[in-house]
Protein backbone atom coordinates (compact mmCIF):
# COMPACT_ATOMS: atom_id res chain seq x y z
CA UNK A 1 0.00 0.00 0.00
CA UNK A 2 1.50 3.56 -0.94
CA UNK A 3 0.86 6.32 0.53
CA UNK A 4 2.62 9.67 0.09
CA UNK A 5 2.84 13.08 2.49
CA UNK A 6 2.76 10.98 5.28
CA UNK A 7 4.81 12.81 8.37
CA UNK A 8 3.61 10.25 10.74
CA UNK A 9 1.56 6.96 11.50
CA UNK A 10 -0.83 9.46 13.00
CA UNK A 11 -0.91 12.59 10.93
CA UNK A 12 -0.30 14.93 13.57
CA UNK A 13 -0.14 17.76 11.63
CA UNK A 14 -3.47 17.35 9.99
CA UNK A 15 -1.84 17.27 6.46
CA UNK A 16 -4.06 15.85 3.13
CA UNK A 17 -2.60 12.62 2.48
CA UNK A 18 -2.43 10.88 -0.84
CA UNK A 19 -2.92 7.31 -1.61
CA UNK A 20 -2.17 4.78 -4.84
CA UNK A 21 -4.12 1.68 -4.31
CA UNK A 22 -3.39 -1.12 -6.36
CA UNK A 23 -6.33 -2.88 -8.17
CA UNK A 24 -7.14 -5.50 -5.93
CA UNK A 25 -6.75 -3.03 -2.77
CA UNK A 26 -9.64 -0.24 -4.85
CA UNK A 27 -11.72 -3.73 -5.17
CA UNK A 28 -12.19 -3.75 -1.73
CA UNK A 29 -12.55 0.04 -1.09
CA UNK A 30 -14.21 -0.55 2.27
CA UNK A 31 -11.16 -2.36 3.41
CA UNK A 32 -9.09 0.52 1.97
CA UNK A 33 -10.97 3.38 3.48
CA UNK A 34 -10.13 1.69 7.31
CA UNK A 35 -6.65 1.66 6.03
CA UNK A 36 -6.29 4.94 5.21
CA UNK A 37 -7.76 5.79 8.69
CA UNK A 38 -5.23 3.75 10.32
CA UNK A 39 -2.52 6.26 9.01
CA UNK A 40 -4.67 9.18 10.63
CA UNK A 41 -6.04 10.36 6.88
CA UNK A 42 -8.93 10.81 8.66
CA UNK A 43 -7.50 13.94 10.81
CA UNK A 44 -7.69 16.56 8.19
CA UNK A 45 -11.06 15.33 6.60
CA UNK A 46 -10.33 14.32 3.46
CA UNK A 47 -7.81 12.83 1.65
CA UNK A 48 -6.93 12.02 -1.95
CA UNK A 49 -7.16 8.73 -4.11
CA UNK A 50 -5.53 8.19 -7.07
CA UNK A 51 -6.73 5.21 -8.65
CA UNK A 52 -4.92 2.40 -10.41
CA UNK A 53 -3.61 2.72 -13.96
CA UNK A 54 -6.28 -0.03 -14.79
CA UNK A 55 -9.41 1.08 -13.41
CA UNK A 56 -11.67 2.40 -16.03
CA UNK A 57 -14.18 5.86 -14.76
CA UNK A 58 -17.24 5.60 -16.42
CA UNK A 59 -17.97 5.70 -19.93
CA UNK A 60 -20.19 8.78 -19.96
CA UNK A 61 -21.77 10.72 -17.84
CA UNK A 62 -24.91 11.75 -19.85
CA UNK A 63 -27.26 9.60 -18.10
CA UNK A 64 -26.99 11.02 -14.24
CA UNK A 65 -28.34 14.40 -15.24
CA UNK A 66 -31.88 13.79 -13.52
CA UNK A 67 -30.01 12.12 -10.91
CA UNK A 68 -31.77 14.07 -7.46
CA UNK A 69 -29.25 15.67 -4.80
CA UNK A 70 -31.86 15.52 -2.19
CA UNK A 71 -30.64 18.26 0.59
CA UNK A 72 -27.48 19.89 -0.64
CA UNK A 73 -25.59 21.36 2.02
CA UNK A 74 -24.24 24.94 1.90
CA UNK A 75 -20.93 25.29 4.26
CA UNK A 76 -21.34 29.08 6.04
CA UNK A 77 -18.08 30.52 7.37
CA UNK A 78 -17.17 33.53 8.76
CA UNK A 79 -14.76 35.11 10.90
CA UNK A 80 -11.48 36.48 10.89
CA UNK A 81 -7.87 36.41 12.63
CA UNK A 82 -7.99 32.26 12.72
CA UNK A 83 -10.90 32.47 14.72
CA UNK A 84 -13.58 31.56 12.62
CA UNK A 85 -17.45 29.15 12.64
CA UNK A 86 -18.41 27.22 10.35
CA UNK A 87 -22.50 26.24 9.84
CA UNK A 88 -24.46 24.32 7.71
CA UNK A 89 -27.59 25.10 5.63
CA UNK A 90 -29.70 22.79 4.20
CA UNK A 91 -30.21 23.92 0.14
CA UNK A 92 -33.68 22.84 -2.07
CA UNK A 93 -32.98 19.66 -4.00
CA UNK A 94 -31.50 19.76 -6.99
CA UNK A 95 -30.36 17.43 -10.04
CA UNK A 96 -26.73 16.75 -11.02
CA UNK A 97 -27.39 18.86 -14.29
CA UNK A 98 -28.17 21.75 -11.89
CA UNK A 99 -25.04 21.09 -9.77
CA UNK A 100 -23.02 20.54 -12.65
CA UNK A 101 -24.10 23.98 -14.11
CA UNK A 102 -23.38 25.77 -10.72
CA UNK A 103 -19.79 23.91 -10.56
CA UNK A 104 -19.12 25.31 -13.95
CA UNK A 105 -20.32 28.70 -13.12
CA UNK A 106 -17.79 32.15 -13.42
CA UNK A 107 -18.69 31.30 -9.07
CA UNK A 108 -17.25 28.31 -8.35
CA UNK A 109 -15.15 27.39 -11.21
CA UNK A 110 -11.56 26.58 -10.68
CA UNK A 111 -9.05 29.82 -11.03
CA UNK A 112 -5.58 30.18 -12.46
CA UNK A 113 -3.47 28.66 -10.73
CA UNK A 114 0.05 28.04 -9.92
CA UNK A 115 0.39 25.30 -8.33
CA UNK A 116 -1.26 22.90 -5.78
CA UNK A 117 -0.22 24.73 -2.75
CA UNK A 118 -1.71 28.10 -4.71
CA UNK A 119 -4.62 26.51 -5.17
CA UNK A 120 -5.38 25.66 -2.07
CA UNK A 121 -4.36 29.29 -0.63
CA UNK A 122 -6.34 30.44 -2.71
CA UNK A 123 -9.40 27.98 -1.59
CA UNK A 124 -8.94 29.00 2.17
CA UNK A 125 -8.46 32.84 1.12
CA UNK A 126 -12.00 32.58 -0.50
CA UNK A 127 -13.63 30.32 2.52
CA UNK A 128 -15.68 33.10 4.04
CA UNK A 129 -16.81 34.78 0.95
CA UNK A 130 -18.08 32.40 -1.39
CA UNK A 131 -19.42 28.95 0.57
CA UNK A 132 -18.88 25.89 -0.03
CA UNK A 133 -22.27 23.35 -1.67
CA UNK A 134 -22.11 19.60 -1.01
CA UNK A 135 -24.58 17.05 -2.20
CA UNK A 136 -23.66 14.34 0.01
CA UNK A 137 -25.06 10.86 0.56
CA UNK A 138 -26.91 10.61 -2.85
CA UNK A 139 -28.21 7.15 -3.48
CA UNK A 140 -27.69 5.74 -6.21
CA UNK A 141 -24.51 5.33 -8.67
CA UNK A 142 -22.03 7.44 -10.66
CA UNK A 143 -20.61 4.05 -11.93
CA UNK A 144 -21.55 2.19 -15.03
CA UNK A 145 -23.04 -1.54 -13.79
CA UNK A 146 -19.80 -2.56 -15.89
CA UNK A 147 -17.61 -1.29 -13.31
CA UNK A 148 -16.06 -4.04 -11.51
CA UNK A 149 -14.51 -2.25 -8.75
CA UNK A 150 -17.14 -0.69 -7.23
CA UNK A 151 -18.74 -1.62 -4.05
CA UNK A 152 -21.23 -1.04 -1.89
CA UNK A 153 -19.83 2.02 -0.64
CA UNK A 154 -18.98 4.10 -3.55
CA UNK A 155 -22.42 2.35 -5.36
CA UNK A 156 -24.75 3.82 -2.53
CA UNK A 157 -22.96 6.96 -1.05
CA UNK A 158 -21.08 9.35 -3.06
CA UNK A 159 -20.53 12.84 -2.81
CA UNK A 160 -20.27 16.00 -4.83
CA UNK A 161 -18.57 19.08 -3.89
CA UNK A 162 -18.32 22.65 -5.10
CA UNK A 163 -15.72 24.97 -3.87
CA UNK A 164 -15.71 28.54 -3.78
CA UNK A 165 -13.21 30.09 -6.12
Amino acid sequence: MEVAEVESPLNPSCKIMTFRPSMEEFREFNKYLAYMESKGAHRAGLAKVIPPKEWKPRQCYDDIDNLLIPAPIQQMVTGQSGLFTQYNIQKKAMTVKEFRQLANSGKYCTPRYLDYEDLERKYWKNLTFVAPIYGADINGSIYDEVCFCYTGFVKHHFMLLLLPF
